[in-house]
């Protein structure tokens, strides 16, 4: 088994089943609050240990025009917020190496976007900072190339480090999850899947502010077989309205489907074990 590490309550690698859901980005602090103890609440319910999660600054998005979030020092003071009042661990995704000191007071795992896996002053930045870091496969990396980007950050003095599969571009618009990718990573670090991004048709969406499209009826399908792999932690990108959402709708399951989804997926770990 490979070895567990903690961050807060929550045990990682340990063979017990962890969630990691929230907002894509925050949209406000009322609604960061609201989710943050909506979803800890199912999670207590259900006695699944809970990672809250959103963005404070989505530099990625497709377009010039789309909501990128409140920014580093509002969106770190809100992240304060949710980890105080929600009393849960909180994880959110940097982009800038020179971020990582700022938001590694904040938050208690540094999350590398897909696109920046291989960015090697980002992940020793996170090495350093104390904090546990998750970081999501590219679409483009192989799950065996991930073993460098993990690597980097223990080199750096990152033991806390695990991984997180996201899905891989099947053409252009699409995204596909190779299975066998779970089993091939969880070899040389605990590995999370993440159900709702792996359902993404990346720039796909339609209208006037170019976004994502999404497929999430497959959500609870994959996320399902991703237990039944053998993961450590699911990853759910949820809101309580995904037509409004202000980033990644598309992709987002309904916050009134997440406690039947939790409960098909404790039944699948509890007959793994």
């Amino acid at each position: 088994m490979l070895s567990s590490f903690q961050v807060g309550d929550v045990t990682i690698g340990g063979g017990q089943l962890f969630l990691i859901a929230g907002p894509c980005v925050i949209e406000s602090e009322a609604h960061a609050l609201k989710m943050a103890e909506a979803i800890s609440a199912i999670a207590r319910q259900k006695k699944l240990p809970y990672i809250f999660k959103a963005s404070y600054d989505k530099a990625n998005r497709t377009s010039i025009r789309s909501f990128r979030g409140p920014g580093l020092e509002e969106g770190l003071r809100i992240l304060r917020k949710v980890r105080e009042t929600a009393k849960v661990p909180v994880l959110t995704d940097v982009h800038e190496a020179a971020d990582v000191p700022r938001v590694a007071e904040a938050v208690d795992v540094i999350q590398i976007p897909a696109f920046l896996c291989r960015q090697t002053d980002l992940l020793i930045a996170a090495g350093k900072s104390g904090c546990a870091v998750n970081i999501k496969k590219g679409q483009f990396v192989s799950p065996w190339d991930m073993r460098h980007a993990v690597e980097k950050v223990r080199e750096a003095g990152g033991e806390r480090v695990f991984l997180t599969e996201r899905g891989s571009s099947f053409g252009y618009n699409n995204l596909v999850v190779d299975m066998r990718s779970l089993a091939i990573m969880r070899k040389f670090a605990p590995v999370v899947f993440d159900a709702t991004h792996s359902v993404q048709l990346p720039s796909a969406g339609d209208g006037e502010v170019a976004a994502s499209g999404g497929q999430p009826e497959f959500i609870p399908l994959l996320a399902r077989a991703a237990v039944a792999a053998g993961v450590d932690g699911v990853f759910l990108e949820v809101h309580d309205n995904p037509a409004e959402a202000k980033s990644d709708g598309a992709n987002a399951l309904d916050l009134k489907l997440l406690p039947e989804v939790l409960d098909q997926l404790m039944a699948i770990q509890k007959a793994l074990h």
